[in-house]
């Protein structure tokens, strides 16, 4: 007996310095909390985050938030970033960050049509008019005229309003594969999404973003912070995504957990994050190859100027492609 409250004593006071030895990490989002925040949320809910070492605190974004320029400021450890253009502008502008991981090998953006109006994908270029948004419009919009003979006539703001989308079946908009999809189908309608990945847009997506002198001087947090994520990532796809869900919703009420397993069906399905050499290296891999392939694209769309981004220093391969993770994927899904 004397020996079991020796022991209870030294655990309990042993727990105050365990706690300690947590490094705290600020992580800023893109937007609200979603489905596509997942493994981060399903990491910290679950004790991965807290098995490697990582006090998470999720700070979200949203349209009055811009945690953008809290990255390379202090007040953020990581970043996630959207597609690799916000990534090629960091670099252009001489501001310290890189991007370590890539969490959706392809990016969700989509066309969506009404089913049954256009026969596939180049038949979309006849559509009489195409909501896209201003960040689109500068973006994917020119890689479309520029490789697939889209019309700037085309071309009307986008909302983020379904409503002109749900009125009239010769529209086509822009949209999350993972999202509108979903919206539209619950208004009664029966959409066609069209991923551009598929189609050339090559570019990596969910990205998370350090700071230089970061990677230089405490590599073993963010080794520590991507490994978590990615195991947080796999059991949000394939294992018990309670925690998780129950986490973004407490976080955005808006989100059901009906809602929630539908994303996770249609990244599956579209293959946003496990797939490509994701496959074969884990979650958040990245081929600077590719990192180059789609600086490439950029230039030749018109949308960033030739030689004013170096895109040897837009990521580093450094903290993935390591196979972190599965052993996780082959025991939760059994192949």
């Amino acid at each position: 007996m004397r020996t079991l409250i020796f022991a209870a004593a030294i655990a309990l006071a042993a727990a105050p310095a365990m706690a300690q030895e947590l490094t705290k990490v600020r992580f800023g989002t893109n937007w609200f909390a979603q489905g596509g925040h997942g493994g981060w949320y399903q990491a910290q809910a679950d004790g991965t985050m807290a098995k490697h070492g990582i006090d998470l605190e999720i700070v979200q974004g949203g349209p009055q938030v811009n945690n953008r320029p809290m990255l390379p400021a202090g007040q953020l450890d990581f970043l996630m970033a959207g597609n690799l253009l916000l990534s090629f502008d960091n670099v252009r502008n001489e501001i310290p960050t890189v991007v370590v991981a890539a969490f959706f090998q392809k990016d969700p953006q989509i066309l969506m049509a009404h089913k049954g109006v256009y026969k596939d994908f180049a038949d979309l270029t006849n559509a009489p008019k195409i909501l896209i948004s201003r960040d689109g419009q500068i973006s994917f919009w020119q890689w479309l005229v520029a490789e697939h003979g889209f019309k700037d006539e085309q071309l009307r703001p986008y909302s983020y309003n379904l409503a002109e989308f749900l009125t009239d079946k010769a529209i086509v908009q822009q949209g999350y594969g993972t999202s509108e999809p979903l919206y539209a189908r619950k208004d009664g309608a029966d959409p066609e999404s069209f991923l551009l990945a598929d189609y050339g847009w090559n570019t990596y997506s969910t990205t998370v973003e350090a700071r230089t002198d970061m990677v230089a001087e405490d590599p073993d947090v963010i080794q520590r912070f991507i490994d978590a994520s990615i195991e947080g990532w796999y059991t949000y796809l394939y294992g018990d995504a309670t925690l998780g869900r129950e986490a973004i919703m407490a976080a955005n009420p808006e989100y059901t957990k009906e809602l929630l397993e539908q994303e996770t069906e249609e990244m599956k399905i579209l293959g946003i994050v496990d797939s490509g050499l994701a496959r074969e290296k884990g979650i958040g891999a990245i081929s600077l190859e590719q990192v180059a392939a789609f600086y490439d694209l950029a230039v030749r769309s018109g949308i960033l100027e030739a030689g004013s981004v170096d895109p040897s220093k837009v990521a580093t391969d450094q903290f993935v492609n390591k196979g972190v993770g599965l052993a996780l994927r082959k025991e939760l899904t059994g192949e």
